[in-house]
Order: C-alpha cells, then structure tokens, then sequence
C-alpha cells in the first residue's frame, strides 16, 4: 500500500494512499483512534484560533478534535448531524457535498442547540478542509442563528484549499493527480 508520510503537530504519521476517481488521489487523513493526534492537534490549534464561545463541527470524524479542543478550552462544542435525531425538536438543516462522500449529505441541528449561537463567538472545526462544502453547510446552519462565526479550521488543509485565507489549519496535504 503507498502512504504519505507527513509530520502533523509535532508528531509523524503515514497517512495510506486512496484512489477517490480515475485521476485522483488522497491522502487519507483518519484521526479516529490517534488520541495522541488528536490531543496534539486540538493543542496546536487552540493556539492559532481567535477566542470562541462554542466550537461547532460536522459529523463524523470531526468529532474526536472538537471533544478534545473543548476539554482543553473548557468551552462547549456541537454536532451538525448527518441525519434528524429524536430528541431534536426542531431540526434546522441545509444539504452539503464533500470530497470523500459519494451522495448529498444532509446536516441537521436542533433548534435549541442552535439557539445558543446568537450572539456569540463560534469555531467551525473540521478534520480536514478540501472543498469547503462541509464548512459552507456548517457555516448555513450557525448563520441560520445569527452566531458570529469567528474561524474556520481544520488540522490539514487539502489541494487549493490551502491557498485560502479563509481558514486556520495546521499542515498542507496534497492531491495526487494521475
């Protein structure tokens, strides 16, 4: 199996090599189960941030960076849902397409939670930027509560994505062109 060895956070990883169409290549980036990265990361970050209230990320792997920048800032974070839960009363929701998934996704976040973004400082955090089709849905849904979204960013940065000034990331990933 081909990788690409990158050192993220301080901390070197071989990252294995996966065909997304005919012509191109990613690199994937899993911080599931790397609690060591995960911790590193969500540190680093932490530094290169401007001050938030909440952090506010899409599902899945998202998830494990957003519990640990939280626990490190002791501020609260939450979840863009891939799909309407029971316990949501009112589920607010906008369509996104991203680089690794197949279809249209739809996230959704209750209107409660949502709520608490009025007015205050938020983060949008993400895994890895490539598109920024997962960051425009979660950006929709804190814009849909009139939260001040003060960032956007990620541990890697992926392609053109790292050309943005936009963004906060950590390290630069490449595309692989066939």
């Amino acid at each position: 199996m081909k990788t690409y060895k990158m050192t993220i956070a301080g901390l070197e990883r071989e990252l294995p090599i996966c065909p997304v169409n005919e012509n191109l290549d990613i690199a994937a980036f899993v911080i599931f189960g790397d609690a060591e990265l995960t911790v590193a990361a969500a540190s680093e970050l932490i530094k290169v941030c401007p001050e938030f209230d909440f952090i506010v990320s899409p599902e899945a792997k998202a998830i494990p960076l957003a519990h640990e920048m939280s626990r490190q800032s002791g501020k609260k974070y939450f979840v863009c849902r891939k799909g309407a839960k029971l316990y949501m009363k009112e589920p607010v929701s906008v369509h996104v397409r991203s680089i690794t998934t197949d279809a249209v996704q739809t996230l959704y976040i209750d209107a409660l939670e949502g709520e608490q973004f009025r007015g205050k400082r938020v983060l949008i955090l993400d895994d890895v930027i490539s598109t920024g089709e997962s960051l425009l849905a979660v950006k929709k849904l804190v814009s849909e509560f009139e939260g001040e979204i003060v960032g956007q960013a990620a541990i890697l940065a992926e392609g053109d994505a790292a050309d943005r000034k936009d963004i906060i990331y950590l390290e630069k990933l490449p595309l692989f062109f066939k």
